[in-house]
């Protein structure tokens, strides 16, 4: 069994350019780094917000010019830990990339500095509030194609970003493919956070019997957008371990990975899944 490990969400309030969000995300990230932090995880979207769909693309670097992922990865190789940056908004370096949209991207990096893994945001968030407050992220995302585990020296990591929380059968897949721990970084906005964030984030943690780390952002962004802050740190029996306020910070857990071995034995749910058939029944 894999030992034990300490893990800290940061929680940022980030503008619309990087270069000025970027010495304060360091910032963060070096003090959980300094608090005992072995794995940091940053939120959503963690070096700019751009609430202007036209101006994305503009903002976005490729990824072997963002000085945000090159800084990053050096402030994971100086502190020793590993890092998950929730994500950054990318241009597509593919070939045949989509000029007009970038992606929002998951990275998460070694204590050496390397990149790991990617994850691209499966659920794009196009919604529509009460008052008028709306979002049509897939205006300048591209969506991504497939979920990813990522291996770490304490078990396997299921990515995911922020509007993914609402898909429980993500959760769900990873798990069943040996996720211990889920990875939900966020830039939820006030509205959804104050009536949903904890308990989505617990019932996935319930669910799958894993940890759940969640760091999101908070604070009142360009042109008003407001995001609810709240990080959360959950164990497998849906217990919040350490929970952010509204303010720029981080919060911090010890992990105890054989709980998910414990857990789920006690509640072996990822084992009874039985095939499901509707059955529409009367006249409606």
């Amino acid at each position: 069994m894999s030992p034990s490990f300490q893990v800290a969400c940061v929680q940022n309030c980030a503008g619309r350019e990087v270069e000025p969000n970027l010495p304060r995300l360091l910032e963060l990230t070096a003090a959980a780094a300094a608090d005992g932090a072995d794995l940091v995880l940053l939120p959503e979207m963690a070096s700019f917000i751009e609430p202007d769909d036209a101006r994305i693309w503009q903002r976005a670097a490729a990824e072997s010019q963002d000085i945000a992922l090159a800084a990053l990865r050096e402030q994971a190789r100086r502190s020793g830990c590993w890092l998950l940056i929730g994500s950054l908004l990318v241009r597509d370096e593919s070939a045949g990339g989509d000029e007009h949209r970038v992606i929002n991207r998951s990275y998460l990096i070694d204590a050496g500095g390397q990149i790991v893994a990617r994850y691209d945001k499966l659920h794009l968030f196009d919604i529509g509030l009460d008052g008028g407050e709306s979002y049509r992220e897939s205006n300048s995302v591209r969506a991504g194609d497939r979920a990813v585990l990522a291996a770490s020296p304490w078990g396997l990591l299921g990515l995911s970003i922020c509007y993914d929380l609402r898909f429980a059968a993500l959760y769900r897949a990873l798990a069943q493919a040996g996720a211990q721990f889920l990875c939900v970084p966020a830039a939820f906005t006030a509205t959804t956070g104050r009536a949903h964030w904890s308990c989505l984030v617990r019932a996935r943690a319930i669910e799958t019997g894993s940890y759940v780390f969640a760091p999101n952002q908070c604070g009142v962004h360009a042109e008003g957008r407001r995001t609810w802050g709240h990080s959360l740190i959950v164990d497998p029996w849906g217990e919040v371990l350490a929970e952010g306020d509204d303010e720029e910070g981080f919060i911090s857990a010890r992990i105890d990975p054989s709980q998910v071995t414990r857990r789920r034995g006690m509640i072996p749910a990822l084992r009874h899944d039985r095939p499901i058939i509707v059955e529409r029944a009367g006249g409606v």
